[in-house]
């Protein structure tokens, strides 16, 4: 009969990175299924994205939301459950120098997010939607985000697993190659790809300035990801 110790052993042994990359790929495959929500499933009720009632536009919101909640939800406790990792376990207690570099995080980001809209991001947005949809869009962001938290957490752990160092934001790095690059395509822009990519590995940046303390990083990705 294996013990305890032997067993925890093997199940470390059977755990490799591309596990933790594959984990990563499914929150990213995630984000797109709201592709498959605009493009296929909405047609067939007959809605349009360029149509869009303003109820319309909030019931997609929601709708998708509920999809990203429930993908989110599902990858936790498969990683939970399958890997043993479980993301609110670990706590980090923040130094002055962690502190200085979240404000600097957060100063970056507005500033991209400046660049890349032609202004403040959030007031643009509300005197473009007006305050009903303004709410319902940053609810879309936060459940967003959230998805994007989980790219970079389990692209760091799978990167760790191969590299052995822990100093390197390799999530963001994956959350860059992936979400980053995908604005390319979906807003038919490099320049826009390439801030978005940034934004990645600065999102990514900040999980290990945080040391890693999902509880602390989710609500400072959600943060960096709205202003």
């Amino acid at each position: 009969m294996l013990l305890q110790e032997d067993v925890v052993g093997y199940m470390e042994k059977k755990i490799t990175g591309m596990d933790y990359l594959y984990l990563a790929l499914y929150a990213f495959a995630g984000i797109g299924l709201e592709l498959i929500l605009v493009g296929i499933i909405e047609p067939i009720f007959g809605v349009s994205l360029e149509s869009y009632t303003t109820f319309q536009n909030i019931f997609h919101w929601i709708v998708i939301c509920i999809v990203w909640l429930a993908v989110g939800i599902f990858l936790i406790s498969l990683a939970k459950k399958k890997y043993d990792f479980n993301l609110w376990e670990h706590r980090s207690k923040l130094k002055g120098w962690q502190y200085a570099g979240i404000i600097f995080c957060l100063i970056v980001s507005v500033a991209s997010h400046y660049i890349d809209w032609g202004g403040f991001k959030p007031l643009l947005e509300f005197q473009r939607l007006g305050t009903l949809k303004f709410v319902f869009q940053y609810v879309y962001y936060l459940f967003e985000a959230f998805l994007i938290s989980l790219i970079i957490i389990f692209g760091q752990k799978a990167c760790e697993k191969w590299f052995k160092n822990d100093a390197i934001p390799y999530g963001g790095i994956v959350l860059a190659l992936t979400w980053g690059l995908m604005h390319i395509i979906s807003k038919g822009s490099i320049s826009v790809g390439l801030l978005s990519a940034f934004g990645g590995f600065l999102y990514g940046s900040a999980y290990l300035l945080v040391g890693k303390d999902y509880r602390k990083a989710l609500p400072l990705m959600c943060l960096m990801f709205m202003l």
